[in-house]
């Protein structure tokens, strides 16, 4: 049966009533700490038994996961202090024009950022534990682990041990945040993976926001040489009550003559936005639709080329954003007065919400400002279709050669929620 309760506070979770020291004494998320650690932990359960029928006691309230477990710990890591400034103080509005660009000003966050401390040029580096990780973390940042669970049901426990040997994906939150819930996904934490997607994390991060249930809680991931900063795998989430430019641009869908036979998975390229990029959509279960976005980002890491993913939809649709913005600024070809903004355009960037550093730049922020910096961290017309082939045939996908045709029809179709927007809504200064 599951409970519903409020977790309490992590020193609750992980201390022994001694208040004896474990670990190193720390309390971080090292093998010398979290094997002797008591976590909360989140288990989600299996699609085929979501699907099913499954008793109302086992049944979590429908915004349990978001608004009790995460946003409530995520408030009371707030209330504790924990994140170098107030991102809820932050100003932000939407920008006018056609596209709906959101802006929002973070001094903070520039002035206290953690700096990136590895090459930009390389999309896979191997992990050095000489540089900050997650490992490195205190275990108040955590709010819960986040895993499948054993026997396919939903369970939630306040205090679970982490088994010896043992590798937990936790969530804890980003202490530089963005925006409001602002949280880090980290798969298998003491793998040490670096910045590298495989199917089983990006798996992961589908789940969680699948679990998160809104249209409203997206998740994202940077690569190395995309403005990732730490190179220990990871994804981000936040929870922003606007729909991004990206999730409402119009898209063009790609006919797959070969190679999605198997599963109902739709491809789409964007069309008229600054970013050229793919949309991957459908399915018949998260696993056909990781299956396919998966090998795409494995063929852009191994080919080192940069990239970006937004998972919207509550996991149903997701964004690939290959990228050249660091190369062009290697180059000298990004003009002074867009570098002059010290905007690095990643995931949330590149989907509408703009993260500015100066007064100056928020106030007189415009869309064709917006519009000119993400035009930088396009690939070339010709550059994308090159890389979107190698994509489609290391997928084993073979294009329609009718897409032309079929594309015309198409083009000027919008993107439809697939959930209803929930009544209460967490307030955002928009």
């Amino acid at each position: 049966m599951l409970t519903i309760k409020r977790v309490p506070t992590v020193v609750s979770n992980y201390q022994e009533d001694s208040g004896e020291p474990l670990g190193c004494g720390r309390n971080c998320l090292g093998k010398c700490c979290l094997p002797v650690s008591k976590l909360p932990l989140f288990a989600f359960g299996s699609e085929t038994l979501r699907a099913g029928s499954v008793p109302d006691d086992e049944k979590p309230p429908a915004d349990f996961f978001l608004n009790t477990l995460l946003i409530g710990q995520w408030e009371d890591r707030m209330s504790r202090g924990l994140f170098r400034y107030d991102v809820t103080a932050c100003e932000t509005k939407v920008i006018p024009g056609e596209q709906g660009f959101i802006a929002q000003l973070n001094e903070g966050r520039h002035l206290k950022k953690r700096p990136t401390e590895f090459r930009v040029d390389r999309v896979l580096q191997p992990f050095d534990p000489k540089k900050f990780n997650f490992t490195k973390v205190g275990q108040e940042e955590v709010l819960f682990r986040f895993e499948a669970s054993k026997d396919g049901k939903i369970q939630f426990l306040e205090k679970a041990f982490v088994e010896e040997n043992y590798s937990p994906s936790v969530v804890a939150i980003n202490v530089s945040p963005i925006e409001y819930g602002h949280v880090l996904l980290i798969p298998r934490v003491l793998e040490c993976l670096p910045q590298r997607i495989d199917l089983d994390s990006l798996l992961l991060a589908l789940h969680m926001a699948e679990e998160a249930a809104s249209p409203y809680f997206r998740l994202g991931y940077n690569s190395l040489g995309a403005f990732a900063t730490i190179n220990h795998l990871h994804f981000q989430a936040y929870y922003l009550s606007v729909p991004f430019p990206v999730e409402k641009a119009l898209t063009r869908r790609i006919l797959i003559a070969k190679g999605l036979e198997k599963n109902s998975v739709k491809i789409s390229k964007l069309v008229n936005y600054p970013v050229r990029g793919l949309v991957y959509e459908g399915g018949d279960n998260l696993q056909d639709l990781a299956n396919v976005v998966a090998t795409s980002c494995i063929w852009l890491q191994d080919n080192n080329v940069p990239f970006n993913i937004l998972i919207s939809d509550s996991g149903r649709r997701i964004f690939i954003f290959p990228q050249c913005y660091a190369e062009k600024q290697a180059l000298g070809e990004v003009a002074q007065e867009l570098l002059d903004t010290q905007v690095n355009p990643a995931v949330w960037e590149i989907s509408g919400h703009m993260v500015l550093k100066r007064k100056e730049d928020y106030n007189n922020a415009s869309e064709d400002y917006a519009w000119r910096l993400l035009a930088e961290v396009s690939l070339s017309d010709d550059r994308f279709e090159e890389v979107k082939a190698y994509i489609f045939e290391a997928a084993g996908l073979v294009e329609s050669k009718e897409n032309e045709a079929e594309a015309n029809e198409n083009d000027g179709a919008t993107y439809q929620q697939s959930q209803p927007i929930p009544a209460a809504q967490i307030p955002v200064d928009v």
